[in-house]
């Protein structure tokens, strides 16, 4: 009976033992926002960090059970930083993404107006999304980069950075005593930013029908056609690639890696097919993860790559190599 109970008290421990998730801080970025959409986060601990290196440390070194960091955005692409990061830290998996709209607003100290500001600061990516905007309305400033949206404007407020106005995420006045000078800053009223929850190695979420796989691909030794062979371990099997990105190596000029998103997930006979490909073919492969997609979108793909096809065509070549009859 004492067994029973302690064991019931373990799962019970279990299930209500505060979880700490790290974003990209302070209160008010558009990280805060991917985060606040993860329904097992809310009401748990969260840790604002300074970077993309310090979540993922977090993560690695056990401070935090998850990190949410931005991956890709619209306008301005991949995240090399985030990417780099993945391809090199090994212990690390993907078990989900997150899709938050980008608008800018330009924010300043109280009493500031628009004739005052020379030097803005914003964080690099902020920074070329409003660069039409800028310079419309501001043609002769110049630019201070801050470590965030929210930096930007805290930087701003207390004197540490020199510029006059940021630009920040909407959500700033929420946080701080700001004016804002100017709403919808942004070049691309369309532009969204996709971020993935990160925990440390574990096996991958159950496919929905809605999947995506994520994975490092490094080439081998450079040749011609060597990047339309990695290609063809997806096309041959009916993958739909939604992203495919080069990220130097660093070891010498003219080695890449490649950033895939794939349509699909590990559990799928076509999908784990494609990766042994892939394993065979390339000298290293990060595997990121299986997960469910943001836009839940069923991933469509023919008939003649379904499992049953690929588990038809096993059990055919096993009957041959063990000499039964053909039927």
């Amino acid at each position: 009976m004492r067994e029973c109970h302690e064991s019931a008290k373990a799962r019970l421990n279990a299930v209500t033992a505060r979880r700490t998730y790290s974003y990209l801080g302070p209160a008010g970025t558009f990280t805060e926002a991917a985060l606040d959409q993860v329904a097992e986060a809310r009401g748990q601990t969260w840790r604002p960090v300074h970077n993309v290196g310090e979540a993922l440390a977090d993560v690695l070194e056990g401070r935090s059970d998850a990190a949410m960091i931005a991956i890709e955005n619209s306008i301005e692409g991949g995240v090399s930083t985030t990417q780099d990061a993945l391809a090199t830290l090994p212990g690390l998996r993907i078990i989900g993404e997150y899709l938050v709209r980008v608008n800018f607003v330009l924010v300043a100290p109280r009493g500031t107006t628009l004739d005052e500001v020379q030097v803005v600061a914003a964080h690099p990516v902020a920074y070329a999304q409003c660069h039409g905007w800028l310079g419309a309305h501001l043609p002769s400033h110049s630019h201070v980069p801050a470590a965030s949206n929210v930096a930007s404007a805290i930087g701003v407020l207390d004197g540490t950075l020199p510029a006059q106005a940021a630009i920040a995420a909407p959500g700033i006045v929420q946080h701080y005593d700001v004016d804002v000078l100017a709403e919808g800053i942004g070049d691309n009223a369309s532009a969204v930013t996709r971020f993935v929850l990160v925990t440390r190695t574990t096996t991958s979420p159950a496919p929905t029908g809605a999947d995506k796989t994520s994975l490092i691909v490094e080439l081998p030794h450079d040749h011609p056609g060597s990047l339309l062979e990695m290609l063809e371990q997806f096309s041959t099997r009916g993958i739909n690639l939604s992203l495919i990105e080069s990220r130097p190596i660093g070891d010498e000029l003219g080695r890449y890696r490649f950033v895939i998103d794939a349509d699909g997930h590990i559990e799928h006979e076509r999908m784990a097919d494609a990766l042994l490909g892939i394993r065979r073919f390339s000298p290293r492969v990060v595997f990121l993860g299986s997960y469910p997609r943001a836009d839940r979108q069923i991933v469509q793909y023919p008939d003649r790559y379904s499992d049953d096809v690929f588990i038809e065509a096993r059990d055919w070549l096993r009957g041959i190599l063990s000499g039964e009859p053909e039927s």
